[in-house]
């Protein structure tokens, strides 16, 4: 079961909520073989989630999602990789165009459980999402085939772009 849960990463719960989300994430792992694959039939998913700041750590890097119309933070499916630290950081680069970004902290900063809503190729379902943080050291961005629009958003002013709770959680965690 530790070799299991070692995909994930170490997370430290910072009060009731964390310490909740957190162990239903963890039962989801150990309950479902295929919890690291992109099987919507099984009810869910692992995802790994970036949060990339900028090089003066005084903005972050969102991408305004094609699927979903939101404002964001980058991340995506782990697609059979058991290693949401790597996912992460995979991610952050395919949908940013960064060419050098590092992890601020080895530890997981934050964990969420969230709806995906029915699209006619899959059925509704949760995302079992584990996030980290990075900071951007070199590169300029480009949009993926997966966003609208990326946007360095200061951290001060995320609201304009986000009321997002699970994001400002990030931010304040920051």
């Amino acid at each position: 079961m530790t070799q299991i849960l070692s995909g994930l990463g170490r997370f430290h719960p910072r009060g009731e909520r964390d310490s909740q989300i957190w162990s239903r994430i963890c039962a989801f792992v150990v309950a479902e073989p295929r919890a690291f694959s992109r099987d919507a039939s099984i009810g869910g998913h692992i995802t790994a989630s970036a949060f990339v700041l900028s090089t003066d750590k005084s903005a972050v890097l969102l991408t305004h999602h094609k699927k979903l119309g939101l404002w964001l933070q980058l991340g995506g499916h782990c697609d059979g990789i058991a290693d949401t630290g790597f996912v992460a950081l995979k991610e952050a680069y395919e949908e940013s165009g960064l060419i050098r970004i590092a992890r601020v902290r080895d530890e997981i900063l934050d964990v969420d459980i969230h709806d995906i809503p029915a699209r006619k190729d899959e059925p509704a379902h949760l995302h079992y999402d584990v996030r980290f943080l990075f900071q951007a050291e070199a590169g300029e961005i480009t949009v993926s085939d997966e966003s609208h629009a990326l946007a360095w958003v200061p951290l001060s002013n995320l609201e304009s772009y986000t009321t997002e709770a699970s994001i400002l959680r990030m931010r304040d965690r920051v």
